[in-house]
C-alpha cells in the first residue's frame, strides 16, 4: 500500500499480523531536524499488529531535517508556526482515519522530543479520539492558547519515559508532565532512565511491552 496523499509526508508500515478488520494505529512524530524516516526503525520491535505510520513535521529546516515550531525557549513554541502544525496535525489525524483499515478506537501517538510535544497536544485538546500516548524525551506545552481537557483523561494510558541526564529537555519537564495528567488522574506509567536525549534498549523494551498490554 502506498502513502495516500495527505497532509503531511508520511510513509506506512502496514501490520504484519492480518486482519479482516481495521487495524489499531501507531503514529509516529519525530524530533526537531529529523523527517518521517527517523522512527521508522521502531516499528520492527513493536506489536505486529500494529498499522504504523510515520508523519513529517511541515516546516523544513535551512540546514536539513524538518521542524513542528521555532523554540523560543523550553517548553515554550513559537505560537504562529505552533498553531499551524497543530491544524496540520489535526487534519492528517483525520486523513489518516478516512484513508488507512485502522480502528478509529485504537489510534495510538508515539512521539520523540518535539514529537512528544505534538502527540501529547492531539491527545489532550481530542481526548476522546487518542487511545493513549508514547512520550518519549518530551515536555507537555503549559503556555500555549490550546485549551486541554485535563477533565476528560481520566484512565487513559500515557507512557512517559525521560533520560535523567537529557541536556536538551530536562527531565524536570517529564516530571512535571507527570504531575499534570496523574492530577487529571490518567493511567500513567512513567520511566526514567540512565540516558540523555535518546530512547534506549530500556526505554524502547519498555515501550514494546507498554504498547502490547494496551493491546490486549
Amino acid at each position: 500500500m502506498k502513502p495516500t496523499t495527505s497532509t503531511l509526508v508520511h510513509k506506512i508500515i502496514e501490520p504484519k499480523v492480518k486482519s479482516s478488520g481495521h487495524h489499531p494505529a501507531l503514529i509516529l512524530l519525530h524530533g526537531r531536524g529529523a523527517n518521517e524516516n527517523d522512527l521508522l526503525g521502531l516499528a520492527e520491535y513493536l506489536d505486529e499488529r500494529l498499522f504504523i505510520i510515520s508523519a513529517r513535521a511541515p516546516f523544513s529546516l535551512s540546514y536539513g531535517g524538518y521542524t513542528w515550531y521555532e523554540i523560543l525557549d523550553v517548553g515554550m513554541p513559537e505560537p504562529e508556526m505552533f498553531q499551524q502544525s497543530y491544524d496540520k496535525l489535526l487534519q492528517f489525524f483525520e486523513d489518516v482515519k478516512k484513508s488507512y483499515p485502522v480502528n478509529p478506537e485504537k489510534m495510538y501517538f508515539g512521539g520523540f522530543s518535539m514529537g512528544t510535544v505534538m502527540s501529547f497536544c492531539v491527545a489532550l485538546t481530542l481526548p476522546s479520539s487518542v487511545a493513549g500516548v508514547a512520550a518519549n524525551s518530551g515536555l507537555i506545552p503549559e503556555g500555549t492558547s490550546l485549551k486541554f481537557q485535563w477533565n476528560a483523561i481520566k484512565g487513559k494510558p500515557f507512557f512517559v519515559a525521560h533520560g535523567k541526564y537529557d541536556p536538551i529537555i530536562p527531565v524536570s519537564f517529564a516530571q512535571r508532565a507527570h504531575e499534570l495528567l496523574q492530577k487529571a488522574e490518567a493511567c500513567v506509567t512513567y520511566r526514567e532512565y540512565d540516558m540523555q536525549h535518546q530512547i534506549s534498549e530500556e526505554s524502547l523494551n519498555d515501550l514494546m511491552q507498554w504498547i502490547s498490554h494496551q493491546l490486549r
